[in-house]
């Protein structure tokens, strides 16, 4: 077997086990590694691949989230390898199955107060070894307050770290022309200018001040 030469010595950047040392994760990964090895299911593969991710890629489900997403569903077990957590906003929760890593004390609450239950990943290993009758389920990524600021750009409408103006706040790109461009807002005409070294391109703007545009 040739040696990949321009792939040498490159670390591969896919986890093969979770960084956490949570005993009960570990044990959860002992347990679908046999699965996933033993039988035929993607599904244990997905789950297994789950257990390895970062809290970051495995965001929480609300419960009004999954009512939305299991309906026409019944009688199928939810999986979510993440947190469920509770949803003020929404008042009736119908009867349901929900297996997940981690439980909210107010979301399992209200799960079994409606006749539900709420199970571990280990119970629905011996409920359903091949993940049959179930929906596999998991929140969204791009939730996150943090990402609204990602992707600083003319026209992209992100959302600034510090809305202060002044000398000591956010004076590099976006703020001066010579930085790759910068925002001019006109109070008297209530337009929005975006700067670059080319000229000025006029963007009609809704906003009536500074702050409602950078929020």
């Amino acid at each position: 077997m040739g040696i990949d030469l321009k792939k040498h010595h490159v670390k591969s950047g896919h986890r093969k086990a979770p960084a956490s040392e949570d005993p009960y994760l570990l044990l959860l990964v002992k347990l679908y590694r046999f699965l996933a090895r033993r039988t035929d299911a993607p599904f244990n593969k997905v789950i297994l691949k789950r257990l390895f991710q970062s809290r970051i890629n495995r965001p929480p489900v609300s419960v009004s989230n999954i009512v939305r997403q299991t309906k026409g569903k019944d009688g199928k077990t939810v999986v979510v390898v993440g947190t469920i957590t509770d949803d003020a906003r929404i008042y009736e929760v119908p009867k349901l199955s929900v297996a997940a890593l981690r439980f909210t004390k107010t979301a399992k609450a209200r799960i079994e107060a409606n006749g539900g239950e709420a199970i571990t990943l280990d119970q629905l290993a011996t409920r359903a070894p091949t993940g049959a009758n179930t929906v596999l389920l998991r929140g969204k990524k791009t939730a996150r307050e943090a990402v609204r600021h990602f992707g600083m750009g003319p026209h992209k409408h992100k959302k600034p770290y510090v809305i202060s103006k002044g000398r000591k706040f956010e004076k590099a790109r976006g703020r001066r022309k010579s930085r790759g461009f910068k925002f001019v807002y006109s109070t008297s005409h209530r337009e929005l200018f975006v700067d670059h070294d080319a000229g000025y391109k006029l963007q009609v703007a809704t906003v009536s001040s500074c702050s409602e545009f950078c929020s």
